[in-house]
């Protein structure tokens, strides 16, 4: 009522001559009946007046517009649109659309403008990106009455963005300006809010944040709170994963879907880090069936639990047992006729396995035989060893067994004649799994320290535990990559020590400082430095970006075959020399130590095949 009086005084100037007034009197109460019903259609009335947004502007301006149509029209219908001026219809219009959304968004305003003078004693805030998530998280920030943060600055690395505002809050920089703006603004919190932050990126914003001992959060992704691995709203500490020297690959969960959909799938070491890993991707890819072998009950209990609560339209198959135990491995292929197995079990501490020879012999060779062969006697379609990168020139019986493994599934004879698919995948090093050196120091500094690290110069590939199993996935899914190795390039290899001092750093804490590091020397069978790929093989690209297969010149299977005889009669009669032996012919291009290699070597200089690299006499050279 209000915008369309206002409309005939301003047409009139003020002046409105007593046939206006006559015709607003005529007219009014329609406009209003007729505007009120169009509000109602649009659902103008269950809007939130404190969260009025853009797409809300909008839906005023259609109802508001599809209003003074229908007016102006029905007018004109009735003849009456001399007595209402033209004008005046078009005024209304616009006066009510600025009165209604000038109403809401001034109260929006002063709700914002009471939380911004309840922050005065809030903690200051640098919000690192000034894209999508950065501005998420400011227009959460302005509706939390509850949260104590006050956003002060942004900055950010794209120079169209620099010295303008958001919400408000100025672009104040680039992030290598951080420290300045930190000591400027009297910063007390930085907030990493870039949802496609690179490795490197991640590492110079820490470092900018430990250089001036500042305390840092990050924005959880998406994915992360629909997943539940991160609460909506809150900020999450940074993790040692965040900051590996290169960016993790992405991989097409569509095509796994494709492949396993509606299949029963089976994995051994169900329950452990990347089988677990393993089984959680494949519930997402809803085979008809999951099978899980493992022999530590507790983990597959839970594995199980978490399985069923967030895949209930999946049938899990828990089954706690031994992948030696032949007949109990025989019944379950019988009962269950998986098409895609998975082969996760594996022994893999190194210094454990070269004081239990015997026990590496029987879990990494003889179970992988016996799932190999049951999967090709049930005519399993494909099947997917998991090996290691300490299977390249090994120098540990761990790596020498993994290697044989290999060598089983890709050359056995009996196999190599099946209908089954065989395909190994190798990788480094997995952050965070259980036994692994992160979740080691995380326990030591939980103690206090100190931090153990066997050699200051030792260096390993690494990467997540999703990629580990999204790279075992995807293996599945080559064609290509049948009876081969496929392998990830993993980028460059981390020095231990630097994630010692990047978890203590990342806890607040100074090596050296608040936490000491010692240096224990290397283990039996360790070696500095690992290796992808030994002299012997080459890396042949694939359809998939950063992922290949390697071309590797194997030995006779019928040669394979007798020489696993023996290495299981040594293993059967516990004669650890006549093992260590077996797996010398098995893996001729295994290097010192394995178990005092060094000591049998002949003097002769080494072929050019045969030469040792800078790794290998590194490797040779250190202390056992």
């Amino acid at each position: 009522m209000i915008a369309y009086a206002s409309a005939f005084v301003l047409r009139f100037d003020g002046h409105v001559p007593t046939a206006a007034v006559s015709a607003f009197r005529d007219t009014v109460l329609v406009l209003v009946v007729m505007r009120l019903a169009l509000f109602t259609v649009f659902g103008m009335h269950r809007g939130f007046w404190k969260h009025f947004s853009v797409h809300d502007l909008v839906t005023l301006a259609n109802a508001v517009g599809l209003g003074t149509l229908c007016f102006g029209g029905g007018l004109w219908l009735l003849g009456a649109l001399g007595a209402v001026p033209a004008s005046v219809v078009v005024l209304e219009g616009m006066l009510t659309f600025m009165l209604l959304g000038g109403t809401r968004l001034a109260v929006r305003y002063s709700l914002e403008g009471r939380l911004t003078k309840r922050s005065a004693m809030c903690r200051r805030v640098l919000v690192v990106g000034a894209g999508e998530a950065g501005e998420r998280l400011l227009r959460q920030l302005n509706h939390d009455a509850d949260r104590a943060l006050q956003v002060v600055a942004l900055v950010d690395d794209d120079p169209g963005k620099h010295r303008r505002s958001l919400h408000g809050i100025r672009v104040a920089g680039r992030i290598r300006d951080l420290p300045d703006i930190v000591v400027q603004h009297r910063i007390q919190l930085v907030v990493i809010a870039i949802s496609s932050a690179t490795p490197e990126q991640m590492r110079q914003i820490v470092e900018h944040c430990l250089a001036v001992k500042v305390e840092f959060k990050r924005l959880p992704s998406m994915r992360e709170m629909l997943e539940g691995s991160a609460k909506a709203g809150a900020l999450a500490d940074i993790e040692l994963e965040h900051l590996l020297v290169r960016e993790p690959v992405k991989f097409d969960e569509e095509r796994v879907a494709r492949d396993v959909s509606g299949s029963v799938v089976l994995i051994t070491g169900g329950a452990g880090s990347v089988g677990s890993e393993l089984a959680r991707q494949l519930a997402r890819a809803k085979p008809a069936k999951l099978v899980l072998v493992e022999q530590a009950e507790s983990p597959l209990y839970y594995v199980d639990l978490e399985l069923r609560r967030t895949h209930p339209e999946i049938e899990v198959v828990p089954i706690v047992s031994d992948i030696t135990d032949r007949t109990a491995l025989e019944r379950i292929f019988e009962q269950y006729q998986p098409e895609h197995v998975y082969h996760a079990a594996a022994y893999k501490h190194v210094p454990l396995m070269e004081a239990n020879v015997r026990e590496a012999v029987r879990n990494n060779v003889l179970g992988t035989l016996y799932v190999a062969e049951c999967a090709a006697r049930w005519k399993a379609r494909k099947f997917v060893l998991i090996s290691t990168d300490k299977a390249v020139r090994p120098s540990s019986v761990m790596g020498a067994t993994k290697r044989v493994a290999e060598r089983i599934v890709l050359g056995w004879p009996a196999l190599r004649s099946s209908d089954t698919e065989f395909r190994a995948v190798r990788f480094g090093n997995v952050l965070g799994s259980e036994g692994s050196v992160v979740p080691l120091f995380r326990r030591q500094l939980a103690l206090g320290g100190p931090l153990t690290v066997t050699h200051r110069d030792i260096e390993r590939y690494f990467m997540t535990i999703t990629e580990a199993a999204q790279l075992v996935l995807h293996a599945a899914t080559l064609d290509d990559a049948a009876g081969r190795i496929t392998m990830l390039d993993m980028g460059k290899p981390i020095r231990i020590l630097d994630l010692a001092e990047n978890l203590v750093r990342l806890s607040g804490l100074e090596p050296y400082r608040d936490v000491q590091i010692e240096f224990t020397g290397l283990r039996p069978g360790e070696k500095l430095q690992e290796e992808l790929m030994s002299d012997l093989e080459r890396a042949v690209p694939t359809g998939l970006e950063k992922v290949s297969v390697v071309q590797t010149d194997e030995v006779d299977g019928a040669t394979v075959q007798q020489t696993v005889g023996r290495l299981l009669a040594a293993m059967n009669s516990s004669d650890t020399t006549a093992a260590i032996g077996s797996l010398r012919e098995l893996v001729p291009e295994c290097v010192a130590p394995l178990r005092g290699m060094a000591v049998a070597q002949t003097p002769s200089a080494p072929t050019r095949r045969e030469r040792p690299s800078r790794v290998q006499s590194r490797a040779a050279a250190a202390p056992a």
